[in-house]
């Protein structure tokens, strides 16, 4: 290789450097990092509430031990986004929420609520906690739907409302017998590792949102 050609690759190296540390991550785009507000709720359906185990033993527990920060559980069995955003003032906008971690769409799925409709509960439950000045993380879900993408719904939804994306939270949990409690909800080791799956995810964000403060 030449003088002239060692410098060039050089040259391009540095700005490849350059680019990786100037590129916008995920989180920067995350809408109030900066929030006043003190307290994590996790709200949510059976799958939040902890179904299927002892309390105790839910993920938001989990999670909870695992962050060293309280974590209030707003999850109510058999929530579906309609009946969440009715009680979206009481549960969560009155509770001083900094980051609210929303966990919904499978009772819709299960009684066949159109996808439109549960998409526009989403959104309009992450449009009221950022405007309470709230950080949205979002979990995905995958559903064996034969007429809408769910996962692709949430990742839409993240997007474009800039929340902060937790995805295959479910992944290999309700296909392995030894993680369930019955045919839709884990047991407390499924439990435990949902919350495993959120913890390095929200630990960045924890970070990012306490430089951004």
């Amino acid at each position: 290789m030449t003088k002239q050609q060692w410098q060039i690759a050089a040259a391009a190296a540095v700005a490849v450097v350059l680019v990786w540390m100037l590129w916008p991550s995920g989180l920067s785009r995350v809408k109030n990092l900066d929030s006043p507000n003190r307290n994590i709720i996790a709200f949510g359906d059976s799958l939040t509430y902890g179904y299927g185990a002892q309390p105790g033993e839910d993920w938001p527990s989990r999670l909870s031990a695992a962050l060293g920060k309280p974590i209030v559980n707003a999850g109510v069995n058999g929530d579906t986004t309609t009946s969440a955003l009715a009680r979206l003032d009481a549960d969560v906008l009155s509770q001083d929420p900094r980051i609210v971690i929303v966990g919904l769409g499978g009772n819709d799925f299960l009684s066949n609520t159109s996808p439109a409709t549960t998409e526009a509960n989403l959104r309009e439950i992450v449009r009221r906690i950022q405007a309470a000045r709230g950080i949205v993380v979002l979990l995905s879900f995958k559903f064996p739907s034969f007429n809408a993408d769910y996962d692709a719904m949430y990742t839409r939804i993240a997007k474009s409302e800039r929340c902060y994306l937790i995805p295959g939270i479910l992944s290999g949990i309700l296909t392995d017998q030894s993680l369930k409690s019955d045919e839709i909800h884990p047991n407390a080791k499924g439990y435990a590792l949902m919350a495993s799956r959120m913890e390095k995810p929200m630990r960045k964000l924890l970070g990012r949102a306490e430089e951004e403060r």
